[in-house]
């Protein structure tokens, strides 16, 4: 079974010669101020839908003329292979560019233009056109995009547009009635109608590539490619959510699709319009990846059937360090928010604003306790020294996996991705001694030692130290 997302793409094969696309500039703006956004935070089950339902239209045409058509266009540049010039010289015909077109869904959230759609709907794209309802077609712009939520936010000018009135997701129910409406293959816009089948779904390896925040709404309602950014919306009208993919082994609809819950997409659309980009949570733990069996919380003195997270380990002199959090610890909640998992940790942990204070229920000891952390902000790559290595602090319990002798100091390299240009320099379980001539205490004075150009690094590998040369370019 394949992963596919909703997007559609038709490759136009127009050849245009000596064409430049332009280049865009980002412009350092203020901060934007947030538009006013209708909510409403009622069960779907509540109020004065009840009774024998015949029709749903009356709930469904006012939200209909908030979703819109995204296409976006790419120019695709093809280089002139250099055999040819070799042979004909000046009279080499120049490279040649085509168009390449994609159509995706997006939903109106308020009067004067701003429009939420998924990241691969507008990625890449160097143009970008919004088709209304009433069939008028407006240029868009990026406002902001994410693609570890898959969530992005466009621009149209214009204004008193419909707008979409957003729900409470967390209070969906599997079972409750929704309505998927978008574009699918560019059929024009169309409804179509299914239930919630599961919610929380995150290990569905949607967004793996990019390492994303997965917890998706799964449901049966029709979706097909073209629906990608379309709206998901309740019995009442109300949106829930951002329709992002499907599961297919033909890219067709099978009854499988996932979607974006609101409130996820509606806390990352509020910083991609306030500032540009997404500022997230950091605490600093590494949780434990296996389940939480009997045996676990017997020794860790909890009661069975606890749910939670053991954390692993505490990264020195994060938030959670600072904290007083400690390794077996056993996190209970964050915010009053029950954690189940290490994704749902991490989800929630990522949502929460930088400085604000995470408060964080654990066991420890067989006793409750409550600890207050104040967050620090994720860096995207919190323990990378160099581009695709990741090293961390030679901890006691680490020199002693490894057997390295006690007067060897540094930094350990934990990773070396398959992309890495230093892949030839490092490996796993080497450590970095010193950085041009200068000890290695830590991962900010590790970094700031490294200079552009060359780099003299004295490093212990299998058993004996010895001198690399690392070349970095900026």
């Amino acid at each position: 079974m394949r992963i596919k997302f909703l997007s559609s793409l038709a490759v136009l094969a127009l050849t245009v010669a000596g064409m430049a696309a332009d280049s865009a500039t980002k412009e350092q703006t203020a901060p934007r101020k947030m538009p006013a956004l209708l909510t409403d935070g009622t069960p779907v089950g509540e109020g004065s839908l009840s009774g024998r339902v015949t029709s749903y239209a009356d709930v469904i045409e006012p939200v209909q003329k908030a979703v819109v058509s995204v296409y976006s266009t790419k120019i695709v540049r093809q280089r002139m292979n250099p055999f040819y010039r070799q042979l004909f010289g000046d009279q080499t015909p120049p490279d040649r560019e085509s168009k390449e077109k994609g159509l995706g869904s997006g939903v109106i959230i308020s009067p004067d233009g701003y429009i939420l759609t998924n990241n691969h709907v507008v990625e890449g794209a160097d143009e970008l056109n919004v088709l209304l309802t009433d069939e008028r077609e407006l240029k868009a712009k990026v406002i902001g995009a994410d693609p570890k939520t898959d969530i992005a936010v466009i621009k149209i000018e214009a204004e008193n547009l419909p707008v979409a009135v957003m729900a409470d997701s967390d209070k969906l129910r599997v079972g409750d009635v929704v309505f998927a409406i978008g574009n699918p293959l560019e059929v024009g816009q169309t409804v179509t109608m299914g239930i919630v089948s599961a919610k929380n779904r995150r290990n569905v390896h949607i967004l793996d590539e990019v390492q994303g925040y997965q917890d998706f709404i799964q449901t049966d309602a029709a979706i097909n490619m073209g629906n990608s950014g379309g709206a998901l919306i309740d019995a009442k009208g109300r949106l829930v959510g951002i329709n992002s993919a499907i599961l297919s082994p033909s890219s067709g609809n099978i009854g499988i699709g996932f979607t974006v819950p609101i409130n996820l997409a509606s806390s990352i659309m509020r910083s991609l319009i306030e500032t540009g980009t997404v500022s997230r949570g950091y605490l600093g733990i590494s949780p434990d990846p296996s389940p939480v069996t009997d045996d676990l919380t017997e020794q860790l003195g909890l009661p069975k059937g606890t749910r939670g997270v053991v954390i692993s380990d505490v990264i020195p002199e994060s938030p959670a360090d600072k904290a007083g959090l400690k390794r077996t610890d056993f996190v209970l909640s964050i915010n009053d928010h029950v954690i189940a998992s290490p994704e749902e940790l991490r989800l929630i942990i990522a949502q929460i604003l930088p400085g604000s204070v995470a408060k964080v229920k654990i066991m420890r000891d067989g006793k409750e306790k409550l600890v207050e952390a104040t967050l620090g902000k994720l860096t995207e790559k919190p323990n990378e020294l160099f581009t695709g290595v990741n090293v961390e602090p030679l901890s006691d319990e680490k020199r002693r996996s490894l057997g390295i002798n006690r007067r060897i100091l540094g930094l350990v390299v934990t990773e070396v991705a398959e992309d890495s240009p230093f892949r030839d320099n490092f490996s796993p379980s080497m450590v970095i001694m010193e950085i041009n001539r200068q000890p290695v205490a830590d991962l900010a004075s590790a970094k700031s030692l490294v200079n552009p150009g060359r780099n003299l690094l004295a490093v212990y590998d299998q058993g004996s130290a010895r001198i690399i040369i690392v070349n970095v370019q900026r």
